[in-house]
C-alpha cells in the first residue's frame, strides 16, 4: 500500500479553516478538496468521512491553540502580566479578519447541538479543558500573591472564557481596534475585582 505523500498538518489546518469559514454542515467534500488540494480519494483514503475529518481537524486545532498558551505562558513575566498579553492576543486575532475572529469549537458547537452526540462530546471536552487550563494559571497567579479574590480560580476562569468568547463574537460586527482593546482592557480589570 502506498503510503500518503502530504503534510499532514497543513492539510488538516486547511481544513480547519474551511470549518471555522463555512461551518461544519456547509463545508463540503468538494470544498475540502478544493482547500487542502488532495484528491477525494486521497482524503477519504487518510481521513475516511467528512466528520472524521472534522474531528482530527478539531484535534489539530487544539494541538495548535495548547502550543500558542504554552508558549505565551512558559516565561519569566508575572502571570497576571502574560493573560493581559493573552487578551491583546485575542484581540490581535480578531482584527486580522473573518475567519480569524471565530473559535473554532464555540462555532462548531452552537451548530452541531443536538445533532451529534460525538462531535458534541469532543467539542465539550475541548472547552472545558481550555476552562481549565485558564484556572490553573489563575490558580498561580493567586498563589503567587499577584491578586486576591473572593472567588475560586475556576469561578474567574469562567468568567474570563465567557468574556473572551464575547469579544470574539462582538468583533464580528464591530471590528475597531480600540473598541476590541478597550473590552479587553476592561475584561482583564473586570478578572481583577
Amino acid at each position: 500500500m502506498r503510503t500518503a505523500e502530504f503534510d499532514n498538518d497543513y492539510v488538516l489546518r486547511q481544513a480547519m479553516l474551511a470549518f471555522m469559514e463555512f461551518g461544519y454542515a456547509k463545508t463540503s467534500m468538494q470544498k475540502l478538496t478544493h482547500v487542502t488540494g488532495l484528491h477525494p480519494g486521497s482524503l477519504y483514503g487518510a481521513f475516511g468521512n467528512k466528520k472524521a475529518i472534522f474531528l482530527r481537524a478539531i484535534e489539530q486545532y487544539q494541538k495548535d491553540r495548547n502550543q500558542q498558551f504554552t508558549a505565551l505562558f512558559h516565561n519569566k513575566q508575572p502571570i497576571l502580566e502574560t493573560l493581559k498579553n493573552y487578551l491583546s492576543l485575542i484581540v490581535d486575532e480578531c482584527i486580522k479578519g473573518e475567519v480569524a475572529k471565530v473559535c473554532l469549537l464555540t462555532k462548531s458547537i452552537s451548530e452541531v447541538e443536538g445533532n451529534d452526540p460525538q462531535i458534541c462530546s469532543v467539542l465539550r471536552g475541548n472547552l472545558n479543558a481550555y476552562e481549565n487550563t485558564l484556572a490553573e494559571q489563575i490558580q498561580k497567579a493567586l498563589d503567587n500573591n499577584e491578586f486576591k479574590s473572593s472567588k475560586t480560580a475556576q469561578q474567574l476562569a469562567r468568567f474570563l472564557v465567557m468574556g473572551i468568547y464575547g469579544i470574539r463574537t462582538y468583533a464580528l460586527t464591530n471590528s475597531d481596534p480600540k473598541a476590541l482593546q478597550l473590552l479587553a482592557d476592561d475584561l482583564y480589570c473586570a478578572l481583577l475585582n
